[in-house]
């Protein structure tokens, strides 16, 4: 089945601008949302095509490539299509929560098993890294395997990973009572509402290291340096990425490490240039040849 159009599944113009996007993926959101729509399979596949919408619209550099090559543009891309409502909820969390000081669907519906367990997790994410990768037409042309250096964060070897002094661990954290989060309940004319925020005390780990491990600190990460390899097929062009999972600086105390994103950069040739998938040659042929034809030899990507 065709994929429609982004702009016309969130409703609004090309011309659009991110606050009237973003505007009009929490109300599509707010309306097919599963907790609203219990069982109706309908309503769900609403709500992942309107995220996936606002995946590539939200994002400056993918609404330009869909602007430019519609869908075909999002391959070679970090995207992805949206099977899992987890997910959603996961990747979107300045329009689900946290950017207000909690979720807006915890106040209309409460506050659900999957939001708790979406804020409660060990350690503290990774960030990610952006490296870029050179190449050359003929490497781009028929695919390269490359090596590539990089310095990152990783995970402790002393206290592998937990931050913790070796033979001790980690406590509940008094002040959220393991929850990772506070929560406020306030009251007023319009009703009730609850203020959801991540506890200061442990950064929403719920745990408190104890007796930190000397040799990091007790981040359970240290600097580092790691030699990766990466896979770059045929085809690529300027500006496409790789995202290499988990290859990213490691998390604090346990948590999941970032991405590594592999940007490409396209080598200016010697003789030729490119112009989309075809390889363009210069030659300059004397009179006669231009007037009568000939046979000349030129240079090709393989010698």
């Amino acid at each position: 089945m065709a994929k429609r159009d982004y702009y016309e599944v969130l409703g609004v113009a090309r011309t659009a601008s991110p606050d009237e996007i973003k505007k009009a993926y929490r109300q599509l959101a707010m309306k097919f949302h599963p907790d609203r729509n219990p069982g109706d399979k309908g309503a769900e596949e609403k709500f992942k095509e309107a995220a996936e919408a606002y995946e590539v619209l939200g994002d400056p550099e993918k609404r330009q490539k869909y602007n430019q090559f519609g869908h075909e543009g999002m391959r070679g891309t970090n995207f992805r299509e949206y099977h899992d409502i987890n997910d959603i909820f996961s990747s979107f969390s300045d329009i689900f929560g946290g950017g207000m000081g909690g979720s807006i669907f915890d106040e209309m519906f409460g506050s659900t098993g999957r939001s708790r367990q979406r804020r409660h997790q060990q350690g503290i994410p990774g960030s990610d890294l952006k490296v870029k990768i050179r190449l050359t037409l003929e490497e781009i042309a028929t695919g390269v395997e490359k090596k590539i250096k990089v310095k990152k964060l990783k995970a402790c070897d002393t206290c592998h990973g937990s931050g913790a002094k070796a033979g001790t661990g980690s406590s509940t954290c008094p002040q959220c009572n393991g929850s990772g989060e506070l929560r406020q309940v306030s009251r007023s004319m319009f009703g009730q509402f609850v203020n959801i925020t991540t506890c200061p005390t442990c950064s929403g780990e719920g745990r408190i290291v104890q007796d930190p491990c000397r040799t990091c600190s007790g981040e359970g990460r240290v600097q580092g340096e790691s030699t990766i390899k990466v896979t770059i097929p045929a085809g690529v062009t300027e500006g496409n990425y790789i995202p290499l999972r988990g290859q990213g600086n490691a998390g604090q105390r346990g948590g999941p490490p970032g991405d590594l994103i592999v940007l490409i950069e396209e080598q200016p040739h010697q003789y030729f240039t490119r112009n989309g998938d075809d390889i363009v040659y210069e030659l300059n042929v004397g009179y006669p040849v231009a007037t009568l034809g000939g046979e000349v030899e030129i240079p090709t990507l393989s010698g």
